[in-house]
């Protein structure tokens, strides 16, 4: 067998070994076994294609046109001609389950049932990365970059799958990329054996001949999976108990990528109650007419593993223009609109956007995300609030106590999903429940009954000190010692309620603040707090106050009869019908990820496209789309190196003689890189000053220019020979004017060159080559004090 033949051959099983980690999305495995003739036939093609030979431009096009005939074949042959090529009705048919899988996969969980519409975006997926993985691999000879489409195989299953075996998988789609690694070619592999083979087997033989190709493979393999395995554990694990204040519940991040991870605002919520210097952090100013209502809500929890709540993960989108309607708000459910100008203190730095809820709109400078689910903004690349100024339409909800009373049963997939209790969770707790809400008619006088044991009748304080213990026990220590604060109380009822049948998550944010004599409101940092939510169809989430002292009562919840504890189901509401609507009112923004929860009601939810930025569609569409986003990806990833790494060299630094020293050497080398990128390349044998007359004369660089080379060179040689180094500032500035007028004295073909496949690039193999080199040296240094000392001969 050729080499290109054994490449192809190791594509296509790299690309099925990658598709495994898609097994736990569905219910039967059958899909994989149709799969494999399918992709033998694609290999095929290409195989026959380059041995004629075609030029690679026809061997992709044949490729994909025999992926389409396949893909009619087996989906929809009887609508295609002689039952093999795609006409109007055949591409009509596959549309049509394309829309039966989004369907299929919005109504059922994981693992879904293997429809036929399934079982299409499955297999075309797959086909269209095993095509792109032959074309990198083997049709371009070029093995590494095919590893981006079978890591983004791997990463959307294990995304979704969230399953205890993802290691597995990992390991299953690794050992195929590198076996790809290994096949790429004897001569490829050879040079790299020259790096990593070490010394000769014996005296004489040429160097390196007796590890690579094979050996040196196996070795970079066994590293490279081995530290991908190993290293996780290494790391620091996020702590946190369930009702640690100081708990990770939502991880650590900046938000680069394209789904929620921030600071959890739990972390400091215990010490902003407990603090001493009260500050303001926010003040409002609104159009509502009582502000004793107006919470401010910066993100919810709804994920409850036992041991702590925190956000699920989801994906963030655009900011959008105006916001959905909020998920399960009936028409006949009485609101008004009311509008808030918000100013955060300069030092409140706050990845989420503290916001009244429901909010209908924000205007906002910056860089602001939107999470369409919880109805939440977070900073994107480390944006915050502090010192912002914004302005939030929100909607002021007032459902009655009939309305919530006769809430029927929510949809099946949201109380699935919000009524999720760990084994873990001690029983006493779900017994508490039952026995504080014995004899309630509905879930609303149930959650009516919690609020007040744990407000009113429980004999529970406040105490911003106490300590409850972390873990499963946490809850029920909290019910035993009846002492805590918002986060015990938020965090308990919550649980409680789920274990009820009731929806439940938990808000963090501010309770109202206190009313100044200008007509704003001052929120301060005691006014920190959290409190449940719970969900009502036709009404939705539903805010309830457990905590004693602390926040207001829902007016909703407030007795109407002396000597009860219940408000009066008897008195009619003269502002809405007493018969509530289960049906959300129509909105345009429905996103994918409500109607998987059942949220969006009306008849044309489930088939209304997504808006707001892309990225929140399911799975499906992303299986789809992964091959033009690779494709995207594949030649942009130089340029998109090169411009992280000039964003480091010539950003900010340590305001110290030290971090001076290393931002001008930093400067130095993306000068000399850019030159590089521009077709001059670097000569290490010269002085500084000799490169920059270098740098100067090949670039043909006006005088301007050359003073800035010659100012950057100047503070190197500072660096690197004055007894006590004073760099010039402005070497930054210096260094982009120099790439600017680098740029206008090259042709169009060099500019683009530089830009998207620039030279210097070439050093990251170079870094990994001496971290590797240094890596074996201390191995072999280490060596000789493990060895057992001879005895010696007396």
């Amino acid at each position: 067998m050729s080499g290109r033949a054994r490449l192809a051959l190791c594509a296509a099983a790299a690309t099925l070994m990658a598709s495994c980690a898609l097994l736990p999305l569905v219910a039967e495995p059958t899909w994989l076994l149709q799969l494999v003739p399918l992709v033998a036939v694609q290999t095929g093609v290409g195989a026959a294609a380059r041995r004629v030979p075609l030029g690679r431009p026809l061997t992709v096009a044949a490729q994909a046109l025999v992926t389409l005939v396949l893909l009619t074949l087996v989906f929809a042959r009887e609508y295609a001609i002689i039952g093999l090529i795609p006409g109007p009705e055949a591409f009509r048919h596959i549309a049509e389950l394309l829309q039966q899988g989004s369907t299929d996969v919005s109504e059922y969980a994981i693992p879904a049932p293997l429809t036929d519409g399934i079982k299409l975006m499955l297999i075309g997926g797959v086909l269209l990365i095993g095509l792109l993985v032959d074309t990198l691999a083997v049709t371009f000879r070029s093995a590494a970059p095919a590893g981006l489409p079978l890591l983004a195989l791997y990463s959307v299953a294990a995304g979704l799958s969230d399953g205890a075996a993802d290691w597995l998988w990992f390991l299953v789609a690794a050992g195929g990329y590198l076996m790809l690694l290994l096949a790429e070619g004897q001569d490829r592999l050879a040079q790299w054996g020259r790096v990593f083979g070490g010394a000769p087997r014996s005296p004489g033989s040429p160097e390196g001949s007796a590890v690579a190709p094979v050996r040196t493979g196996r070795r970079i393999g066994a590293v490279a999976l081995g530290a991908a395995l190993v290293v996780p554990l290494a790391l620091p694990a996020m702590q946190g108990g369930l009702l640690d204040a100081a708990g990770a519940g939502m991880g650590a991040g900046n938000g680069n990528g394209g789904t929620i991870s921030a600071v959890n605002p739990l972390v400091s919520l215990r010490d902003s109650l407990n603090t001493d210097d009260d500050r303001q952090v926010l003040s409002l100013k609104t159009s509502a007419s009582d502000v004793s209502d107006l919470y401010l809500r910066i993100v919810s929890l709804d994920d409850f593993d036992g041991t702590t709540w925190k956000p699920a993960q989801r994906h963030i989108v655009g900011v959008p223009d105006r916001f959905p309607t909020p998920m399960g708000l009936g028409a006949d459910v009485r609101r008004s609109t009311v509008t808030t100008t918000v100013s955060a203190a300069s030092w409140y730095a706050q990845d989420w956007l503290p916001m009244p809820y429901p909010p209908s709109g924000v205007k906002i400078g910056g860089r602001w995300r939107y999470e369409p689910v919880g109805m939440t903004l977070v900073g994107d690349h480390g944006q915050t609030t502090r010192g912002a100024t914004y302005q939030v339409t929100s909607l002021d909800v007032r459902p009655t106590a009939e309305q919530l009373a006769a809430a029927p049963e929510p949809p099946a997939a949201l109380k699935r999903a919000y009524t999720t209790v760990p084994s873990v969770l001690p029983q006493v707790v779900a017994q508490t429940a039952k026995q504080i809400t014995a004899g309630a008619r509905n879930h609303y006088e149930e959650a009516v009954k919690l609020q007040d044991y744990f407000a009113v009748s429980g004999g529970f304080q406040y105490d911003t000190q106490v300590e409850v213990g972390r873990g499963p026990d946490a809850i029920a220590n909290f019910l035993k010692k009846k002492q805590g604060f918002c986060v015990h109380f938020s965090f308990a009822m919550a649980a409680m309620a789920r274990t009820l049948g009731i929806p439940a998550r938990v808000a963090v944010g501010f309770a109202p603040g206190t009313p100044q004599a200008d007509g704003s409101v001052g929120v301060n940092q005691k006014d920190a707090h959290a409190w449940p939510e719970l969900y009502f169809a036709g009404v939705g989430w539903t805010r309830f106050e457990p905590t004693p002292t602390r926040g207001t009562t829902p007016s909703y919840t407030v007795s109407n009869t002396p000597g009860t504890s219940l408000p009066d189901q008897d008195l009619p509401s003269h502002q809405s019908s007493t018969a509530p609507s289960a049906a959300a009112s129509p909105s345009e923004s429905c996103t994918p990820e409500l109607v998987k929860l059942q949220g969006c009601d009306t008849a044309s939810a489930a088939a209304a496209p997504h808006g707001g930025g892309g990225g929140t569609g399911p799975w499906w569409y992303l299986l789809i789309g992964l091959g033009a986003l690779v494709v995207a990806a594949v030649p942009l990833s130089p340029l998109l190196w090169r411009v992280r790494v000039r964003s480091g060299r010539l950003g900010g630094h340590a305001r110290t003689e030290e971090g001076a020293v290393a931002h001008t050497l930093a400067a130095w080398q993306e000068l000399t890189d850019s030159a590089w990128d521009h077709g001059i390349p670097p000569d290490e044998s010269l002085t500084p000053r000799r490169a920059a007359a270098r740098i100067v004369e090949l670039g043909e660089l006006d005088p301007a220019t050359g003073a800035a080379v010659h100012r950057v060179a100047d503070s190197v040689e500072q660096v690197l020979y004055a007894p006590r180094p004073r760099p010039a500032s402005g070497a930054a500035e210096d260094v982009r004017r120099v790439i600017e007028a680098l740029r206008g004295t090259v042709s169009t073909g060099a500019r683009l060159r530089a830009l998207f496949l620039p030279r210097s690039s070439v050093r990251v193999l170079w870094a990994v080559s001496a971290r590797w080199s240094a890596l074996r040296a201390r191995v072999a240094a280490a060596r000789p004090g493990l060895r057992r000392p001879s005895e010696q001969q007396g």
